[in-house]
C-alpha cells in the first residue's frame, strides 16, 4: 500500500470541507439595499424634471422615512430607514421637487416602508415593495396626496450568478426605483396650485 497516497487523502477532504464552509459563509452575508440603487436614474430624473409644474418645484420637505429594518449579519438584504430616506429625497432633489431650504417647503411627505416581500431562496429573485406615502399642504393642512405603491423587479440569475443576496439587493433596490418613480410620476399628475 502506497502510504503517500493515504496520507495525501486524509489532509484533502479537510480542506476541501474548510473551504466549502468558507465559501457558504461569504455567499450568505446580508447585503444591505444601498442608497444610490435605489435613487431615479439620471435619464429619468432629468426627464421627469422637465414635467414638474412650477408650484410644486422646490416645495417638498420629506418628514423621517419609517418602516425600515437593517439588514441581519448573515443572510438578507433590508431597506433601513436611512437608505430609504436618502434614495427618496435624492431622487426628489434631482428632480426638482425637493424643497432647498429646511421649512421652506409648501408640502410635508411621510413614507412609511408597509411590506418587502423577498423569497427565501431561488434563482430569480422576484422583490415586491409597497411604500405608503402621504402629502400633506402647511398652509391648509389638507392632504392632497395619499396613497400605497406597491413595485415589483426581478433579478435574474446572471445578473450575479453567484451571490443569491447580491441578486436580492438588486431586485430590492430596483422594485424602490420603481416605486419612487411612480411616486412622482403622479406628484407631477397633481393639480393643485
Amino acid at each position: 500500500m502506497n502510504y503517500s497516497l493515504v496520507c495525501q487523502a486524509a489532509w484533502v477532504r479537510p480542506v476541501a470541507l474548510a473551504c466549502t464552509c468558507v465559501c457558504a459563509l461569504l455567499t450568505a452575508c446580508g447585503t444591505p439595499a444601498d442608497a444610490p440603487g435605489m435613487q431615479l436614474s439620471a435619464a429619468d430624473s432629468l426627464q421627469l424634471r422637465n414635467w414638474v409644474p412650477e408650484w410644486l418645484r422646490g416645495q417638498m420637505l420629506l418628514l423621517p422615512v419609517t418602516g425600515g429594518q437593517p439588514t441581519g449579519r448573515y443572510w438578507g438584504a433590508k431597506i433601513s430607514n436611512a437608505a430609504l430616506q436618502e434614495a427618496i429625497e435624492e431622487s426628489l432633489r434631482a428632480t426638482g421637487i425637493y424643497a432647498n431650504r429646511p421649512g421652506q417647503g409648501r408640502f410635508q411627505m411621510t413614507v412609511q416602508l408597509i411590506a418587502l416581500e423577498q423569497p427565501p431562496v431561488g434563482l430569480d429573485m422576484k422583490v415586491a415593495v409597497t411604500l405608503a406615502y402621504s402629502v400633506v399642504d402647511q398652509t391648509s393642512g389638507v392632504t392632497v396626496y395619499q396613497r400605497r405603491l406597491r413595485s415589483v423587479h426581478v433579478a435574474e440569475f446572471g445578473e450575479a450568478m453567484l451571490d443569491q443576496n447580491e441578486r436580492l439587493r438588486l431586485a430590492s433596490e430596483a422594485a424602490v426605483r420603481k416605486n419612487v418613480n411612480s411616486l412622482v410620476r403622479e406628484l407631477v399628475g397633481l393639480a393643485l396650485n
